[in-house]
């Protein structure tokens, strides 16, 4: 595990961000769509125009049926119907059909964190009190079927291996704002309102080459104090090779500090256990790092995410 570096973050620092990196409010009492807010129909119609090519880039992993040890709740899958199956007055025509669960919340599966999802003090975003977020027998708001019109815009890739010259970022180390913002000006592209940021840390290169590691208990990701940025800058929604976090923790106290700032205090669209590889390809072949993505969350009305495959589209 890599030694980070990065300087440790106390307790009173970790509430400065929460409070400065706050959306409580700003779209009213009754808000469950959070950053989705920032996305405008003129900002996806202007999104449309960095369509060059038409080359299109899946960024999800494929499901993955086998444990592991990032994946201890592996996809169930299984076969419901062959095509021995009699259907009647079908003549030839048979049909085969499957069925899938999953858990998709983890390392090993991609997927997408409605804004119910983190809990922080009793509270999801907005102040809402989780009793009336959350029951057992599933969301009652913000859940993921407030995104069920997709999300659709502007995707930056931030590409930190690319930036270093490195495969990847060594699991355990933060990287720091000051790095991002080095990458984007090597990229030569600028964050935006309502930007998609696709944040690359080489977590799914290093998972092909070296093969899965407990990931739980080791990731790379951003320091605490990069979140700013993307309050600034009006950001709606971030994805991850890993899921943002820098694990172990180096925030006194809060073992999952980028969730709680992004998802519950700015009301960020987290998406998680994505892969880049292909996608840090394509941009780097057409050498830029801007490219309109699409996002398609299932309709899960009472979920609190959903697997998700993103679609970049150059």
């Amino acid at each position: 595990m890599a030694i980070t570096g990065a300087p440790p973050v106390t307790r009173d620092e970790f509430d400065e961000v929460y409070a400065a990196c706050s959306n409580w409010g700003v779209w009213g009492p009754d808000d469950q769509r959070g950053a989705l807010n920032y996305i405008t129909p003129e900002i996806v119609k202007d999104a449309a125009g960095l369509i060059q090519t038409g080359r299109t880039v899946s960024c999800s992993w494929a499901l993955d049926t086998k444990a592991g040890p990032d994946n201890p709740k592996p996809v169930v899958h299984h076969m419901t119907m062959m095509n021995d199956i009699y259907l009647g007055d079908s003549g030839d025509i048979r049909f085969t059909c499957d069925f899938m669960g999953i858990e998709f919340h983890g390392d090993a599966h991609s997927h997408i964190d409605a804004l119910n999802h983190v809990v922080y003090k009793g509270k999801t975003y907005n102040g809402l009190p989780i009793e009336r977020a959350v029951n057992s027998m599933g969301g009652l708001k913000q859940t993921m079927d407030v995104a069920k019109e997709g999300i659709v815009g502007r995707g930056v890739l931030i590409d930190i291996p690319r930036h270093r010259g490195t495969k990847w970022v060594e699991p355990g180390e933060a990287v720091m704002r000051d790095e991002i913002e080095a990458a984007l000006a090597a990229q030569q592209v600028e964050l935006r309102q309502g930007d998609i940021v696709f944040f690359r840390t080489g977590h799914a290169r290093k998972r092909l080459d070296e093969g899965p590691w407990e990931a739980a208990n080791a990731k790379a990701g951003f320091h605490t104090t990069a979140m700013p940025l993307f309050k600034e800058t009006k950001v709606a929604a971030i994805g991850y090779d890993g899921d943002g976090e820098t694990v172990p923790s180096n925030c006194e106290g809060i073992m999952y500090p980028i969730h709680t700032i992004g998802v519950n205090s700015m009301g960020l669209y987290f998406l998680d256990s994505l892969s880049f590889e292909d996608l840090s390809e394509a941009c780097a072949a057409e050498n830029r790092f801007e490219f309109f993505c699409v996002i398609a969350p299932l309709r899960l009305a009472a979920g609190t995410g959903s697997p998700v495959n993103p679609i970049a589209i150059l």
